[in-house]
């Protein structure tokens, strides 16, 4: 078989932080003969598509971005106008655009023995590479419900994700649908502007007060210099890592510190016992991920603004709203879809089948599976970058994508090493490391705390989070075990 002259030795799927963070680190070590594949029209991922209003990062920003990229931050948690520019500097900085192709959706990985490399399908052409990684990242797909009657809607209708900046919102009568953390961002900077905002809520969330602030103009300049940023950056992480005693080992702590927070945080922002009974959640803290705002409870105590909880969710839709369970009729010109993503189950997107027509999603038929949530048996040279069980709940998830990174540069300078045509992990390891990852995920709130979250597969494990201190992952992607791998020399092995 001859290929095409689309050969490169490394593709990278997405341009976002992920991908960002594989192409400098393939750089760094010399490697420049790699291509990014990017499905939108513009570079950047999650901080450039999310551009809904009142988007804002939830870790602080120092952490929440590249180690080897400081950054003269303006403000503690970044807005998305900030963390976008950020992210166009480090393209720019690396000339990672000139390495880009845009408009070029990946739509099939298949592993050609012979060849010993990957055809990668996309919507334009196909390419080919000796390995892939996989970093478009698990919150990339938005999800929105089936609803009875949607078709007839007659309104205007957009995700969080693809926020529609030409359509005016301004005094017109909205639902929010979901009340996670894109709408707890989303509810308080449009409540002032519509005319009626109706929220419908499935589950209430803890919330926790923001402990936001402006940063002065020296600090600003402390941060853009690297030794001070490490610095900063290592104070927070460590500030943050020892909440993992709380969601792991403590329901006391939970109880203690975080709830009993929370209970004050919306004591003295609802007076209405009501509205606060609909807000209270009945499940442990920490079990749905906990939503930082100084703003959401004020909005939704505004006169404009009404909660739907279940017991008055949506019946069905109208040609001109919706009809509650309750048989309220709902006049609507904006429907706003805040229902988050496909962050486990067919979380890629894209159909990727592996050696001898192994298919991923067979593989992964009980519930998604890797080692270090990036590598798999039977797919070589494929990392997935914010795989299975690599979240994190504490602290930041670039900390983890950065972990990753250490791993995949370690396997593919063995690969080269080796003089390997290709390397997987063994069914064996990849099944131990799984079996104690579910092992110590029993004992956690995600699994633990009562509650049904997107951290959940359809199988009930939880998928999503890493159960532990991440400087424990970072260690495991550290310490390379080669008797965990097997190395290939040709199509014949």
């Amino acid at each position: 078989m001859t290929l095409a002259q689309h050969r490169y030795e490394v593709i990278i799927i997405g341009t976002g932080f992920g991908g960002q963070s594989a192409a400098l680190q393939l750089l760094k070590r010399g490697i420049d003969d790699f291509i990014m594949l990017e499905r939108r029209s513009f570079m950047g991922g999650t901080w450039c598509q999310n551009s809904y209003p009142g988007a804002q990062v939830d870790v602080q920003s120092p952490l929440y971005s590249l180690a080897s990229e400081p950054y003269p931050w303006s403000q503690m948690f970044a807005e998305q106008p900030e963390l976008e520019q950020y992210t166009r500097q480090v393209i720019d900085k690396h000339g990672l655009a000139a390495r880009t192709r845009l408009n070029t959706n990946v739509t099939e990985l298949r592993w050609l023995h012979d060849e010993q490399c990957w055809q990668v399908r996309t919507s334009r052409e196909t390419f080919y590479a000796r390995s892939v990684i996989s970093a478009q990242g698990p919150l990339s797909n938005p999800l929105i419900p089936d609803f009875a009657g949607f078709e007839r809607f007659q309104g205007k209708s957009f995700h969080t994700n693809n926020w529609d900046h030409s359509y005016d919102y301004q005094h017109k009568r909205v639902a929010v649908i979901g009340s996670g953390a894109s709408a707890a961002q989303v509810i308080p900077a449009i409540a002032d502007k519509v005319k009626e905002l109706h929220v419908f809520q499935r589950t209430p969330h803890w919330v926790m007060p923001r402990p936001d602030r402006k940063f002065a103009p020296w600090f600003r300049k402390l941060l853009a210099r690297k030794p001070v940023y490490n610095l900063i950056r290592k104070t927070i992480y460590w500030g943050l890592e020892w909440r993992v005693l709380a969601f792991k080992y403590s329901r006391t702590l939970l109880k203690v510190f975080a709830e009993r927070e929370a209970r004050d945080h919306l004591r003295k922002q609802i007076d209405d016992p009501q509205l606060r009974d609909k807000l209270t959640p009945d499940y442990t803290i920490g079990c749905k991920r906990i939503i930082v705002s100084n703003t959401l409870y004020p909005a939704l105590a505004r006169s404009n603004v009404q909660l739907h909880d279940r017991h008055d969710g949506i019946g069905r839709f109208t040609e001109s709203g919706l009809v509650t369970v309750q048989g309220q009729q709902l006049d609507l010109d904006l429907v706003v879809f805040s229902t988050g993503f496909k962050a486990t189950d067919g979380a890629l997107g894209f159909n990727v089948l592996g050696d001898k027509g192994q298919r991923l999603d067979d593989a992964w038929e009980a519930y998604p599976r890797a080692y270090l949530g990036t590598m798999m048996p039977g797919f070589p040279n494929l990392f997935l970058v914010t795989g299975p069980n690599t979240g994190i709940g504490h602290t930041s998830a670039i900390f983890v994508i950065e972990s990753q990174m250490i791993y995949i540069m370690r396997v593919l300078a063995e690969l080269r090493q080796r003089k390997a045509s290709s390397v997987e992990v063994t069914a064996a390891a990849e099944a131990r490391y799984t079996a104690k990852i579910h092992q110590h995920m029993a004992r956690t709130v995600w699994q633990t705390g009562g509650c049904h979250s997107w951290y959940q597969s359809k199988s009930g494990k939880v998928t999503a989070m890493f159960p532990g201190f991440s400087f424990v992952y970072r260690l495991l992607a550290w310490r390379f075990r080669p008797q965990d791998h097997q190395f290939h020399n040709g199509a014949s092995s």
